[in-house]
């Protein structure tokens, strides 16, 4: 463990930093499109062309993370539901996939702490903005289940087609930012759109609003790892090539990797 803690925590705290600015970004874009002290709201009154600015704007960030020098290095998964599948599909060690999601959930709650010093908890504790918990819509929690679960599958069945193709990899972190920003314009009424339970618990922690906080973290990972086992009926476990979003990039890979000639976790960072 301490060799493994001691050669990898660069991916380890990318991997941290990233859900943190994901949430960052989260509350930030929320506030100035759903508070009432915003102008915004005035503006654009239509709920639904908010959420596709929400929406927008939240692709926008996880396409810049997934492409960002570090994402290109830690794989940009961001998500413990991800990192489980990759994991499960065999292409990360088990060391490795245990400090993956320990510092994905940290990253999100220390994300959402300097989110509210830079905003106040006075204004994301707005019912607009509720600390952009995820929760579930006025159809009740086997809806807000299912649903979680039909787009963690599609999310993940999509990446795995994407970025196990070496001619189409370059450009999964656009197809990812793409399903993210068309989930949380047509999903998150139905959800609150997570796919994520690392994201889900960070805003439950900050609000104290645990309200079927069991959705998010069950729902994401069966989803998920329903589709890479539809993937490997389709292509066979041998087409799973990396677990990296993006990987032809140069950055050094840490994973039971594929593609080609790969830099080995073995290197010092």
């Amino acid at each position: 463990m301490r060799h493994v803690l001691r050669q990898h925590w660069p991916e380890y705290l990318i991997e941290a930093a990233g859900l943190g600015l994901f949430m960052v970004s989260a509350c930030l874009f929320v506030t100035l499109i759903e508070h009432p002290a915003s102008p915004l709201p005035q503006a654009i009154g239509d709920p639904v062309l908010r959420r596709v600015l929400i929406g927008l704007a939240m692709g926008l960030t996880a396409i810049t993370l997934i492409y960002s020098p570090w994402g290109k290095r830690s794989g940009a998964h961001l998500n413990p539901a991800v990192t489980l599948t990759f994991f499960r599909l065999g292409k990360i060690e088990p060391w490795d996939a245990l400090f993956y999601i320990l510092f994905q959930f940290a990253g999100g709650a220390t994300g959402m702490a300097v989110a509210t010093l830079l905003l106040r908890s006075s204004i994301l504790s707005h019912p607009a903005v509720n600390f952009v918990a995820t929760l579930p819509g006025e159809q009740g929690v086997a809806v807000a289940f299912l649903a979680e679960a039909a787009i963690s599958f599609g999310l993940m069945l999509t990446v795995l087609f994407v970025s196990n193709s070496p001619r189409a990899n370059r450009y999964t972190g656009l197809v990812a930012g793409a399903l993210v920003a068309v989930y949380i314009t047509l999903e998150a009424p139905l959800s609150g759109m997570s796919m994520n339970p690392a994201r889900s618990f960070a805003s439950a922690l900050s609000a104290q609003q645990w309200t079927a906080i069991w959705i998010y973290f069950t729902a994401p990972p069966l989803g998920m790892l329903g589709a890479a086992a539809a993937y490997v009926g389709f292509r066979g476990t041998a087409a799973v090539l990396c677990c990296k979003l993006h990987h032809e990039n140069g950055q050094r890979c840490i994973f039971r990797c594929r593609y080609g000639v790969q830099t080995t976790g073995d290197q010092e960072p």
